[in-house]
C-alpha cells in the first residue's frame, strides 16, 4: 500500500539532498504534482511504499482505511548529526556558521507521523547521541585560534644579503598557546587543548624553513650568529621580486589534545599569516 508522507526539512537547496538517505520514493521535483501532496518549496513531497509491521497492528476490523505502518505506538526517534555537515553558504544553517552548533536529521521510523526532519541546533537534542569528538571540534571553535605573531622579520625592517636573519613570534594564547576550552552536552563535557607544534617559514626566495618552537629573539651580543633555533640567509635581493619585496609567510600547525566523555583524541588546525621583506645588498663605495 501507497502512503503519502511530508518530509519537512526548512528551504532545503537541491544540492543539500546528497546529505542524507532518502526512503525509496518518488518526489516531486517542485514539492508537488504528485496526486494531491502540495506544497511550497519548502517541502519535499514523498510517496513512499511503507511495509506493515508484524501483529495485529496493521489492519483491524473497521479500521481497513488505516495506512500500513500506523501502529498507534508513540513514534520512536532519534536524531544523528548530519555527516558531512552542509557547506557554510546552505540556508539549512538558519543564519548560523559551522561549528556554531550543528545541523541534524532526525528519523521517526515507527507511529502513524514516520518522518524525516533536518533542522539546526545550538546543542545536541535529547535523543541525539552525544559524540565527544563533536564536542571536541566546538571547543577548539571557541578559542580563535589566529595565524603566527610575526615579532621578527618586521615589515619595515631592512635585511641585507648574506647577513643571518633571526627569526621568532610572540607568544599569547590565540597566537601560540597554551590555549584550553570546554563544551558540554547533556552529562557529557569534552575539554581541548590546543598549542602550536611547528610553524614553516616560506621565505619569499624558494626557500622554506620550518622551525619547531617560536624562535629566538636577538640580541645586538650575538653580532653576525645564525639563530640557533630558527633563522635564514638570504642570497639574493628582493629588488627583482613585485614591489622589490619577498612575499613572505608563516604557517602554524595547531596540534589539539582532547578527553571527555571516557574517550580521549587528538585534531589538528591550521593557520597562516602573510607579509613581505625587503632584501637589499651592501654597497662598497670605493
Amino acid at each position: 500500500m501507497l502512503r503519502r508522507r511530508r518530509i519537512t526539512i526548512g528551504v532545503l537547496a537541491a544540492s543539500a539532498l546528497a546529505f542524507f538517505p532518502l526512503p525509496a520514493a518518488y518526489a516531486a521535483p517542485d514539492g508537488g504534482g504528485v496526486g494531491d501532496c502540495k506544497g511550497s518549496v519548502s517541502d519535499i513531497c514523498v510517496i513512499a511504499e511503507v511495509p506493515g509491521h508484524p501483529g495485529s497492528g496493521d489492519h483491524t476490523q473497521g479500521d481497513s482505511d488505516k495506512p500500513i505502518g500506523d501502529t498507534g505506538d508513540e513514534p520512536v526517534c532519534e536524531a544523528t548529526l548530519m555527516k558531512p555537515q552542509p557547506p557554510a553558504t546552505s540556508d539549512l544553517w538558519k543564519g548560523h556558521k559551522p561549528g556554531d552548533g550543528g545541523i541534524y536529521v532526525r528519523s521517526c521510523l515507527t507511529g502513524p507521523d514516520n518522518a524525516i526532519d533536518i533542522f539546526w541546533a545550538a546543542d545536541p537534542p535529547a535523543d541525539a547521541p552525544v559524540d565527544p569528538a563533536v564536542l571536541a571540534q566546538q571547543a577548539v571553535d571557541k578559542m580563535t585560534l589566529l595565524g603566527p605573531d610575526i615579532a621578527s622579520p618586521q615589515s619595515a625592517g631592512k635585511y641585507t644579503v648574506g647577513v643571518p636573519m633571526w627569526m621568532w613570534v610572540n607568544r599569547s594564547a590565540t597566537s601560540y598557546g597554551p590555549n584550553t576550552a570546554s563544551a558540554s552536552a547533556g552529562a557529557v563535557t569534552v575539554t581541548a587543548t590546543a598549542k602550536v607544534s611547528k610553524i614553516v617559514w616560506r621565505m619569499g626566495d624558494g626557500a622554506t624553513v620550518t622551525c619547531n618552537g617560536p624562535g629566538t629573539r636577538y640580541q645586538p651580543s650575538q653580532g653576525m650568529a645564525p639563530s640557533p633555533t630558527c633563522g635564514h640567509v638570504y642570497d639574493q635581493t628582493s629588488a627583482d621580486s613585485r614591489g622589490g619585496r619577498y612575499p613572505l609567510t608563516a604557517t602554524s600547525t595547531w596540534t589539539i589534545d582532547w578527553q571527555g566523555g571516557g574517550e580521549t583524541g587528538q585534531l589538528t588546525e591550521i593557520r597562516q599569516t602573510n607579509m613581505t621583506v625587503s632584501i637589499g645588498e651592501l654597497q662598497v663605495v670605493r
